[in-house]
């Protein structure tokens, strides 16, 4: 009888306990659980030629941003790759391709890879969520793409947690909101622990604006989580805005200092650069008052230290806001003309956007609120390019849309409040609608 994964495609593999172990690796790695290290580890104890083994040991080593470690794990996958099922070398040399930074290829090589075999749960991962392939792919319409490629898939999946959940993030993002909603909650029914579940619930919390709902749902689900889980940090980053929009500043502020700082984010350095910054520039554009300078200097040392130079347009952006809001003029000036010039050579995939933010942010900053939010609108059909889901962007319209109200264009404020608000409801932007409404 020949051994199968948990989507029921054979693996060549030594032992049976070696692929229970891979197995459930996998799963731990499919719910952004952690502990499958121990399990590969284990895996290729019992068999060294696990190829499959090997090779999600890549992936998780690079979803830990080990990337020396990862591509080495790439190299004895590939090595082994002779002795496979055709649909094993297809599942290796996909991840292999993302592993060593080839995001274009790897996308391609995922979409060929999933025609064929549309179960293969781990490859089709990599092209998912806010940070995939086809989110940092620099298309306006990623979360489409997505939601396209899952429902080409759909037929062949039936009810399974992680599919269920990505499926209805998808449809979360693109509007589908209620319909995505029941989906996810599902996946969580099937498999409550599954963080990736947990996080897509809080975006349909975000989209309704149900703040008060999302707090509870993210503070009762949070304390079973291990703080290092891949999501915890991100789930706290949810939770603190949660509050935020509640209006309990204090305890933003307090889960913020306690699980999204760089220095006690156990995360990615890109996701908890990216929750930090965003976070502290929301609370200074929201002018709560509270002085957070000392953490500013802390997110700046965690930027400095793993993105110094112009990369990764995400990344970027969210040191670009820390690098205006201490007023390191002259950083955030190399910072924009180092991604202008990966975009003239094309080796920018979201092009002049990126740069145009961070010089947007530095205006701000400098309380130039018209250029900031001239820049902002000039490109605002183009923000999706930068990857991320609504929930992150939403930064940028809440810093176009102070700048317009610093700048006395309460008019053009008022346009944006009332679309957003006809999309769902917020105590802030009710507020900044009176405001503006009185002046």
């Amino acid at each position: 009888m020949p051994r199968t994964d948990r989507f029921e495609l054979p693996v060549t593999a030594a032992s049976e306990a070696a692929i229970g172990d891979y197995v459930a690796a996998v799963d731990l790695l499919l719910s952004a659980n952690p502990g499958a290290d121990s399990l590969l580890d284990r895996a290729v104890a019992a068999d060294p030629d696990f190829a499959l083994a090997h090779i999600a040991r890549a992936r998780l080593l690079q979803l830990q941003a080990r990337m020396s470690e990862a591509r080495a794990a790439v190299e004895r996958a590939q090595s082994l790759a002779r002795r496979l099922s055709p649909r094993e070398r297809g599942h290796v040399a996909a991840i292999a391709l993302g592993v060593r930074g080839d995001a274009a290829g790897a996308l391609a090589a995922v979409r060929e890879h999933a025609a064929a075999y549309p179960r293969d749960a781990l490859p089709l991962s990599q092209a998912l969520g806010v940070f995939g392939l086809l989110g940092f792919s620099g298309r306006r319409d990623h979360h489409e793409a997505q939601l396209a490629l899952l429902e080409q898939l759909a037929p062949h999946w039936p009810e399974d947690w992680w599919f269920l959940g990505f499926l209805g993030w998808a449809q979360i993002e693109t509007g589908a909101v209620a319909a995505g909603t029941r989906r996810v909650e599902r996946s969580l029914e099937l498999s409550p622990r599954n963080a990736h579940g947990a996080h897509q619930r809080a975006h349909g919390f975000f989209e309704t604006g149900d703040a008060a709902g999302g707090a509870a749902f993210v503070a009762a689900w949070l304390p079973g989580y291990p703080r290092a889980g891949q999501l915890h940090c991100h789930l706290s980053w949810h939770l603190a805005l949660f509050e935020l929009a509640r209006g309990n500043s204090e305890r933003a502020l307090a889960v913020f200092q306690d699980a999204i700082r760089p220095t006690v984010a156990l995360s990615a350095p890109m996701l908890s650069l990216a929750d930090s910054a965003s976070f502290l520039w929301r609370w200074q554009i929201y002018d709560i008052g509270t002085d957070v300078g000392d953490e500013w200097q802390e997110v700046l040392r965690h930027a400095r230290r793993h993105f110094a130079k112009p990369s990764l347009a995400f990344a970027d952006i969210h040191a670009g806001f820390a690098e205006a809001a201490v007023g390191d003029d002259e950083a955030l000036q190399r910072r924009v003309e180092g991604l202008q010039a990966l975009a003239q050579s094309g080796r920018l995939p979201s092009d002049g956007v990126a740069p145009a933010l961070c010089a947007a942010a530095g205006a701000f900053a400098r309380g130039e609120f018209d250029a900031a939010a001239d820049g902002l609108r000039a490109i605002r059909a183009d923000w999706p390019r930068i990857g991320g889901s609504h929930a992150q962007r939403e930064v940028l319209e809440d810093t176009q849309i102070v700048a317009l109200l610093r700048a006395g264009r309460v008019a053009e404020a008022t346009t944006l409040l009332r679309a957003r608000l006809g999309r769902r409801p917020a105590q802030r932007d009710e507020e900044w609608l009176r405001r503006g409404t009185a002046s």
